[in-house]
């Protein structure tokens, strides 16, 4: 299987400049902060999922491309590679996530991650596939309150309506994991909905959207998913000390990590990456072939 990885560099001013243009603010939210965290996923990946075949970069052009990176062994994927030309630029994840089974030469199984999330201890493939079916575990809600849960009863919405289910006033949502997907499924569901799709993309997020959960949707009310609990640990730099973040990095008990980013005074954001990047060097010192010797 393949992997694929959505990244942002905020700090890119070319990247930033063409924020500013098409939205008309600066860019200043979490969403596109660089914790320079990316090399550690790929040497995650490396360390403890041999069996991952290729592992594709998207990204919105080529000033985003980390100035480490080995591209004869990192595919770089441009937006423009395989989003319409008509929405773009985008600067939202949502809508990026649409598009991802279109990545020319993708495995027709392959995992999904954001940059936040890292393999840390062993893997293995039929933790994420097995028999032709996603192994993932759904949980059930009726609160839709905020924009990200409204993205998520969105999904649920277009996955039942390709599969001439009746709408209902629960919605599922996946665990949050690095998330199985089968390409020709993908595909098959967007075919089913595409003008749904496409009206649902916007540059920026807006409570129109419909994320990436709509293929895992799929999937589940298709019949073609396990339950099966991810092995991962959740960790919000807003809750949790960074001492044992960066301890459970060192010595994990479980597979996987996830750190998701919230707002903090840019000290404060500049000491928990530092701190991040010591305990990242000591788990994974030895750099990964994604990376130019």
């Amino acid at each position: 299987m393949d992997a694929v990885i959505t990244y942002v560099n905020g700090l890119d001013p070319v990247w930033r400049k063409s924020y500013e243009t098409h939205v008309g603010v600066q860019a200043v939210t979490k969403y596109y902060r660089d914790w320079g965290t990316l090399k550690y996923l790929l040497r995650g990946i490396e360390t403890h999922m041999p069996f991952i075949r290729n592992v594709y970069l998207v990204v919105s052009g080529e000033s985003q491309i980390p100035e480490w990176a080995d591209r004869e062994n990192l595919h770089i994927v441009l937006h423009e590679d395989i989003i319409p030309r008509s929405f773009l630029p985008t600067f939202n994840s949502t809508a990026i996530e649409l598009f991802l089974y279109r990545i020319k030469g993708l495995d027709e199984e392959f995992l999904y991650f954001n940059d936040d999330f890292f393999p840390v201890s062993d893997s293995r493939a039929d933790d994420f596939f097995r028999d032709g079916k996603a192994s993932i575990r759904f949980t059930r809600h009726f609160y839709s309150c905020g924009m990200y849960k409204k993205h998520v009863r969105n999904a649920d919405c277009l996955a039942r309506k390709a599969l001439g289910l009746r709408h209902s006033i629960n919605f599922v949502r996946p665990q949050h994991t690095c998330y199985p997907m089968i390409r020709s499924e993908a595909a098959e569901l967007f075919s089913k909905v595409e003008a749904d799709l496409l009206a649902s993309v916007t540059s920026i997020r807006k409570s129109i959207n419909c994320n990436g959960y709509v293929f895992e949707d799929y999937l589940y009310y298709k019949g073609k998913t396990e339950p099966a609990r991810f092995n991962s640990k959740y960790f919000s730099l807003a809750l949790v000390p960074i001492g044992r973040i960066c301890s459970y990095i060192v010595s994990p008990r479980r597979s996987f990590v996830c750190i998701n980013d919230v707002s903090l005074p840019e000290s404060r954001f500049i000491e928990y990456r530092t701190r991040l990047h010591e305990a990242f060097e000591k788990k994974f010192p030895c750099k990964s072939r994604f990376e130019l010797k």
